[in-house]
């Protein structure tokens, strides 16, 4: 029987590359849904959707406020989204037996680790965007024990807002740029996390892989390491952009919100579970440029 996969905040990134996607995997039966739609904000309105439309068997949550920076000045909303809007999301869906599998950040850490970040490492979120993601994943896995938390990195995508559009255009009208060099991470192409989650839903419904496997929080991005200097470097070759790119420190670009100095994360856990092949960081961002999602991980 076709298993039907609910995914919410649809117009974003991640949103965007798992419709992509979706004709690949005829499996599943795919309902995309944006805020007018499903405003996971909005109580009422949840219920209501899932009264008219049940019955669900997967909840991938890619709604989120993720506006780093603003959230500093819009705490009421960024909560109201990525904390309350996802309980009420796990609400609805431990009603109904359904799987919330939700998206979440490195910002949850803090940035002062020196070494990959497993699961299991303290969580120290620094401004309002990184203490709203991590209250909504706790109220997630607190209300739903039918839930997978997903913690990923420096999301970006042919689609939205993202550091690699921004240094595309910005290298179109620039023969300069100034870029961190001290914040480190890894760059995470959303068609590749799109296709990891089918990929995990897809072995724990042909019992490849325990249904107990697909709960609590996992992480995933590409692999490597990079700063943001390294990721700009890299566009601009692929991109054939002659740029020249000036390494600056953070606190020669102060933002509103603070960000992690150190976010790589540890993929260990989920490759285990899942069997999943995770391409490093360059090769994804070759990838990109010309790559349609396909089944191949």
């Amino acid at each position: 029987m076709s298993k039907t996969i609910l995914v919410t905040g649809a117009g974003g990134q991640l949103g965007q590359c798992l419709k992509q996607c979706a004709p690949d995997w005829p499996q599943f039966n795919f309902i995309f849904t944006d805020r007018g739609q499903l405003d996971i904000a909005d109580k009422a309105m949840t219920e209501a959707w899932f009264n008219k439309f049940a019955p669900v068997d997967y909840c991938l949550n890619c709604a989120a406020y993720t506006a780093v920076d603003k959230a500093e000045s819009e705490p009421k909303r960024a909560f109201a989204i990525n904390r309350d809007g996802v309980a009420y999301l796990a609400e609805a869906c431990r009603k109904r037996g359904v799987t919330l599998i939700h998206f979440s950040t490195d910002y949850v850490y803090g940035g002062h680790s020196n070494r990959p970040l497993t699961e299991d490492d303290p969580v120290q979120p620094a401004g309002v965007y990184a203490q709203s993601k991590l209250e909504g994943e706790r109220r997630a896995l607190q209300i739903n024990p039918l839930t997978t938390v997903i913690r990923t990195s420096w999301v970006y995508s042919e689609f939205g807002h993202n550091f690699l559009k921004t240094m595309l255009r910005l290298g179109r009208e620039r023969n300069e740029l100034k870029v961190v060099f001290d914040q480190v991470g890894t760059p995470t192409y959303a068609g590749d996390l799109a296709l990891a989650v089918l990929t995990m839903i897809e072995a724990v419904e042909s019992g490849k892989t325990s249904r107990d496997l697909l709960s609590g929080v996992y992480h995933y991005s590409n692999e490597g390491v990079a700063s943001w200097y390294d990721f700009a470097e890299a566009i601009f070759e692929l991109a054939g952009l002659a740029v020249k790119v000036h390494p600056i420190e953070t606190k020669d670009f102060p933002t509103p919100a603070a960000r992690p100095a150190f976010s790589v994360l540890n993929k260990a856990k989920i490759k285990a579970a899942f069997g999943l092949e995770i391409a490093h960081w360059r090769v994804a961002l070759e990838r990109q440029q010309t790559y349609k999602v396909s089944k191949t991980l």
